[in-house]
């Protein structure tokens, strides 16, 4: 595949300090981002955003493509030159499908509208997601590579369950806190950039989300691949790890002292209330 120039030079296109781009470079990666569309799920880890992708995957024959250094970790980045080489025409052929966990940082919100992305975001039970994630690290062996960018100490696995608990709520709920408050924000000021999901209608409803979410990317799908792309996401959904989806779990797990934690870093620090019913239901 032959770059062009234009195309090429644009790899080099250096923002400013805080991921802003120039005029002149905005636009030209605006009119860019019209050639081809993508899907983007930006969400955080534990959301059912393996089980979706996969549905959305073979609703329109896409391709998983890594956007980030390392899609493991959970403050990803979309890196430019990746979408340069997708909206040149070559790399992948098929629809770029990306899943990662990322916040609505500024730096993230420029390339987002730099090139006319079209992000969707899972809304779910945080204790219930915070349950997935211990349940994930308890039963796979000690690894880095399931850490998620979170250190577990190797005496992790020596501690009884609710200092395993407490140690997770003080890691990652300030992670989790934070993802809620930037899309949230991002969302009020650009409601028609960010589709907001929910966790019950991935689960209830797994056609009509998967419908929904390539509308908003401005991706056509037939009714029967989007009915494909759901049922074969559901005969996978071991491998993705959707193995319970059930609500309430976190209420079940975590003691009373936790979850007011959890609520206190959700809705004491942010304006989280119109996403209370769902982030702590």
């Amino acid at each position: 595949m032959a770059l062009d120039v234009d195309i090429a030079s644009a790899v080099f296109m250096l923002p400013n300090s805080d991921g802003d781009f120039e005029p002149g470079s905005a636009a030209y990666l605006n009119a860019l981002g019209q050639r081809r569309r993508s899907v983007l799920l930006a969400f955080a880890p534990k959301a059912a955003g393996t089980f979706l992708r996969t549905a959305l995957l073979y609703a329109v024959n896409g391709q998983l493509t890594r956007v980030t250094h390392a899609n493991g970790g959970r403050d990803g980045t979309p890196y430019l030159p990746i979408y340069l080489l997708y909206l040149a025409g070559g790399v992948p052929e098929s629809t770029l499908v990306a899943h990662i966990h990322m916040q609505a940082l500024p730096a993230n919100r420029h390339l987002i509208e730099a090139l006319d992305l079209r992000p969707a975001i899972m809304l779910r039970s945080v204790p219930d997601m915070l349950v997935s994630y211990l349940d994930m690290i308890d039963s796979e062996p000690p690894t880095p590579d399931h850490w998620l960018n979170v250190a577990i100490p190797s005496a992790y696995y020596g501690w009884n369950a609710e200092r395993r608990a407490d140690f997770l709520i003080a890691i990652l709920m300030p992670w989790y806190a934070s993802y809620f408050a930037t899309w949230r924000a991002f969302a009020a000021e650009a409601p028609e950039r960010i589709k907001v999901l929910r966790f019950a209608d991935v689960r209830e409803r797994p056609v009509e989300t998967v419908r929904a979410v390539l509308e908003h990317s401005d991706i056509p799908c037939t009714d029967e691949m989007c009915e494909l792309g759901a049922e074969m996401a559901w005969r996978e959904r071991h491998e993705s790890r959707f193995n319970r989806g059930e609500d309430g779990r976190g209420r079940a797990r975590f003691t009373r002292r936790q979850l007011e934690t959890i609520e206190q870093m959700l809705f004491g620090n942010y304006d989280l209330e119109a996403w209370r019913a769902d982030l702590m239901p």
